[in-house]
């Protein structure tokens, strides 16, 4: 059976090819952030706006310490690129394939690379590569410490997800459901898992997990597979969530938010169905919840925190299960994952704000202005620096002053 985006219907089954379907997508991705507005109920009556911006009491003051531009950034299609840290190096790339190494302490460029590619899929980086995927089905490996192209390889369909590495293979999952082993020196492909994916689904999917063992991803069908990655051989499978309604739309249960690995445990939320906590190694559910997020979680501090479809941020409690609080507040702005940043969780927003909120209670200590084409990225942490991507290619990284 043919997969259909949620925003948009496909007439065929091939990866989109130029400009022309690229403007498709365009109107793809406005559809769907319309459907994800509404709360994708088919009953909804009136389409309510963004919540306005609550007055609080500032508790911490955000400090830029560097910014530069990425090319065009997010671009005008529904893309999830995300910046990637490898030892003191930032990499980040825009929609249209420039690509950038930087000094993450102070933003000098290392190096630029301009491969002119519609980039969809970015970026992976471990082990002396940079990872790239396009809407053309590519998958592109570039060296972390010159930019130079060490290889390109074809897969199924368009790579909407950062590819991700453990030195000898290279895992992608591709629109279409696919999982698709390349060898990271070669870029030659070693295996394919197949599933046979949702009838209607959002745009987008997660990034895979890879350990020294197993490659680990979440599927539009609400389950969780995990690979041997010398082969692509099924370890195990989980089933997360389960497609419900009488409409295909309400029966929409994606994993797009990625998956999130802290010690032996595996975080994971998907659409119109859970959040869960499951083992690594054997799949085995540790505790799951009701829960409704395409873009993902966080954890710290014995709590997972998730942005939800509504744009209400949670904190839970990872051994009860209970919610520790919810903050409704940011209710229909289009949440970007949360990510833990000292005592906060740090969430961007479709204004381009980045909200702090305390790992205590949820309520608000620190806000401030990036992009005002939106933050749809995930912010990217590291040691006591943030880093914020806006959509329209702003990477700015701040400290708490």
């Amino acid at each position: 059976m043919r997969r259909q985006s949620a925003a948009y219907k496909s007439s065929s089954t091939t990866w989109p090819k130029g400009m022309r379907n690229v403007i498709r997508w365009k109107h793809a991705a406005l559809l769907a952030l319309a459907i994800l507005a509404a709360g994708c109920s088919s009953n909804s009556k009136k389409e309510l706006p963004p919540a306005a911006l609550t007055d609080f009491k500032e508790e911490v003051v955000l400090q830029k310490q560097w910014s530069r531009s990425i090319g065009d950034g997010q671009g005008k299609t529904y893309n999830m690129l995300v910046p990637a840290v490898e030892g003191n190096t930032l990499y980040a790339a825009d929609v249209t394939g420039v690509v950038m190494a930087l000094d993450r302490m102070n933003g000098d460029v290392k190096w630029k690379k301009d491969l002119e590619l519609p980039v969809s899929g970015a970026v992976g980086a471990g082990y002396g590569l940079v990872l790239l995927g396009t809407l053309q089905g590519e998958v592109v490996a570039l060296d972390a410490s010159s930019g130079e192209e060490k290889w390109r390889s074809r897969v199924t369909s368009e790579v909407l997800a950062p590819p991700a590495t453990n030195g000898d293979v290279v895992v992608v999952q591709t629109q279409d459901d696919r999982l698709i082993g390349l060898d990271a020196s070669t870029g030659d492909q070693r295996w394919t898992y197949d599933s046979t994916p949702g009838v209607l689904t959002l745009r987008g999917t997660g990034a895979p997990v890879v350990t020294n063992h197993l490659a680990v991803a979440g599927l539009s069908t609400g389950k969780v597979v995990a690979l041997d990655t010398r082969n692509g051989v099924p370890v195990w499978e989980q089933r997360v969530a389960i497609p419900q309604g009488r409409s295909e739309l309400e029966r929409i249960v994606d994993i797009d938010g990625g998956l999130l690995l802290s010690g032996g445990t595996l975080y994971v939320a998907s659409y119109q169905g859970r959040m869960a906590a499951l083992e690594l190694e054997s799949g085995r559910v540790l505790w799951q919840r009701d829960a409704s997020s395409y873009a993902g979680v966080a954890q710290g501090f014995g709590s997972v925190y998730v942005s939800l479809a509504s744009g209400t941020v949670e904190g839970v409690d990872e051994r009860s299960t209970t919610a520790l609080w919810s903050n409704d507040s940011l209710a229909r702005r289009q949440l970007s994952a949360p990510e833990v940043f000292s005592s906060y969780v740090a969430v961007g927003d479709m204004e381009g704000y980045l909200h702090l909120l305390s790992q205590v209670d949820g309520r608000f200590v620190g806000r401030t202005r990036i992009d005002s084409d939106g933050l749809r990225a995930r912010p990217l942490v590291v040691g006591d620096m943030i880093y914020v991507f806006g959509n329209s290619g702003k990477l700015e990284a701040l400290t708490i002053r």
